[in-house]
């Protein structure tokens, strides 16, 4: 069952409805039923094209490639 974003005709209300087959939409401002649905996205994460998108910058830093200190390379003055 889609969620979908709507308009209602009458008063503008903008308003999301859990959709169940063919259904009349009515409007939970003004009760209405000449309402549009609108175009909707959704967002994932997806952790391998975020890696490549600049996300790394934000990440920690690795640990020292010499000593293996946490707080990254030049941390333990090796």
């Amino acid at each position: 069952m889609p969620i979908h974003e709507y308009v209602c005709h009458a008063c503008q209300a903008q308003f999301e409805e859990l959709v169940r087959g063919d259904e009349a939409i009515e409007c939970p401002v003004c009760r209405a039923t000449k309402v549009e649905r609108r175009f909707s996205t959704f967002a994932t994460a997806n952790p391998a094209k975020s890696a490549t998108a600049g996300a790394a910058a934000v990440q920690a830093p690795g640990g020292c490639g010499t000593c293996g200190d946490p707080r990254g390379p030049g941390s333990c003055s090796l």
